[in-house]
């Protein structure tokens, strides 16, 4: 294993940055199992709601969070769980809203709580989650927009789609998938992963969209996007909301 690829990152390598780890693994939908396993964010939406930016940020930290905490490494707690997850194929999330009571009970299941707004679950069987997380709702996760301002000076960036909507239970699945990415490409390029546990989250525009996805139809592999941009895309695998293939979500590195 390279160093700062943990076993949640590690399978992913091979898939977002081949070029850097030496050829490609095997696709695959799903374990040889057959089980369907996902991580679930859950998102606390009090009456009073949050801001939107604020939601997906801690959604992006929570769920790297999770994939670097030391009970998912080898000798850790939740090492089988998570490394079976992030060897299917696919790094599935779903994102299912709390409040008060409800919210109180997750922190009780083995998980990562960033700034009070997103606890990031061990990932497992979607068919196998707890009560507590199984009463939660998974639609009417939205939030409006809100206006951030400019990222710190400084800070990764996962960069939103201007060309597609996405609800904010969909977008912090997205912004999840976004920071392992980044994680795992500073990883394998010899950088420390955890610079993306601080990765603001901002509305890309039109302009800069088109200049990093002409790159990535130019070399689908990522390469040129990586080292002539600095960015990593997240391709959607279109089972909700958007089709398969949608880039939906564009990571950059610190300049």
């Amino acid at each position: 294993m390279r160093l700062g690829l943990t076993p949640a990152l590690e399978p992913l390598a091979a898939r977002v940055c081949p070029w850097l780890v030496g050829g490609a693994a095997p696709e695959r939908d799903e374990p040889d199992d057959g089980v369907v396993r996902a991580m679930t964010l859950v998102l606390r939406l009090e009456r009073e709601a949050p801001a939107r930016t604020a939601v997906l940020e801690a959604a992006a930290a929570a769920a790297l969070a999770l994939c670097l905490d030391e009970r998912a490494g080898p000798a850790g707690e939740w090492y089988d769980a998570v490394a079976t997850w992030a060897g299917a194929g696919r790094i599935r999330k779903l994102s299912r809203r709390a409040r008060t009571s409800h919210w109180r009970a997750v922190q009780e299941i083995d998980g990562v709580t960033v700034g009070e707004l997103v606890r990031a679950l061990v990932p497992g069987p979607v068919e196998e989650v707890p009560h507590e997380v199984r009463r939660l709702q998974i639609g009417g996760t939205d939030l409006p927009p809100d206006d951030p301002g400019p990222p710190p000076a400084g800070a990764p960036v996962v960069w939103l789609s201007p060309e597609v909507e996405q609800t904010v239970g969909k977008a912090a699945a997205q912004v999840g998938h976004a920071s392992m990415i980044l994680a795992t490409v500073l990883a394998a390029d010899g950088a420390d992963p955890a610079v993306a546990l601080d990765a603001a989250v901002r509305p890309a525009s039109r302009a800069d969209w088109h200049r990093w996805t002409d790159a990535l139809d130019a070399d689908p592999s990522g390469r040129a996007a990586w080292e002539e941009h600095g960015v990593a895309p997240v391709r959607d695998a279109g089972f909700t909301e958007v089709a398969p293939g949608t880039v939906t979500c564009i990571a950059a590195r610190v300049p």
